[in-house]
C-alpha cells in the first residue's frame, strides 16, 4: 500500500531509546514530522539527526514533534541520542511494523547487492492524524529546512 498526503497516517504504539511508550493518536494537537532513517550513527543518519536536532526550537515554534523510526534496538538508540545529544524520541521497530505500515521498508540496491531496507523518507502528520506532505527526496543536511 502506498500512503499519499490526505490519508489518516497508520496509527503505531512502540517504545523510544528509554523505553516510554509512544502512540500516534496521543500526540493528536499536534504536528508530527515521522522521519524514517536506515542506521544509527551513520554519515547520512547522523547530519539528518543532528539537522534536525539543531533547529529543534524552529520546529517546536510551528508545533512540530520529531520522532524517528529505524530497525534498530533500544540500545542502539540510546547510544545514538547520547553520542549526539538528541532532544525528540528514537522509536524501536525491530519487528518492521512501522515501517512496513508506512511502506519505507523496500528492496534496495548498493554495489550491485540487493537487500531489504529502510528508504529515508519524512511524513509531515497534521493535528487530526493525517498525513499533510511526504519527503521522499531528503536532504540529510537540511532536512528541517524541508519541513519548516
Amino acid at each position: 500500500m502506498t500512503l499519499e498526503p490526505g490519508q489518516p497516517a497508520p496509527d503505531f504504539t512502540a517504545n523510544d531509546q528509554d523505553g516510554n511508550l509512544i502512540r500516534l493518536a496521543d500526540l493528536r494537537g499536534q504536528r508530527v514530522a515521522l522521519y524514517f532513517y536506515p542506521k544509527d550513527d551513520t554519515p547520512g543518519c547522523t547530519a539528518q539527526a543532528c539537522n534536525l536536532r539543531d533547529h529543534q526550537e524552529e520546529l517546536t515554534a510551528k508545533n512540530i514533534k520529531v520522532i524517528g523510526v529505524s530497525v534498530d534496538g533500544e540500545a542502539a538508540h540510546k547510544k545514538f541520542v547520547l553520542k549526539y545529544d538528541l532532544p525528540f524520541p528514537l522509536l524501536v521497530d525491530t519487528d518492521k511494523k512501522i515501517v512496513q505500515d508506512y511502506g519505507v521498508w523496500q528492496e534496495k540496491k548498493n554495489y550491485g547487492k540487493t537487500y531489504m531496507g529502510i528508504v529515508r523518507t519524512t511524513f509531515l502528520i497534521d493535528e487530526n492524524g493525517v498525513i499533510d506532505k511526504i519527503i521522499k527526496k531528503v536532504d540529510t543536511k537540511a532536512h528541517a529546512a524541508q519541513l519548516l
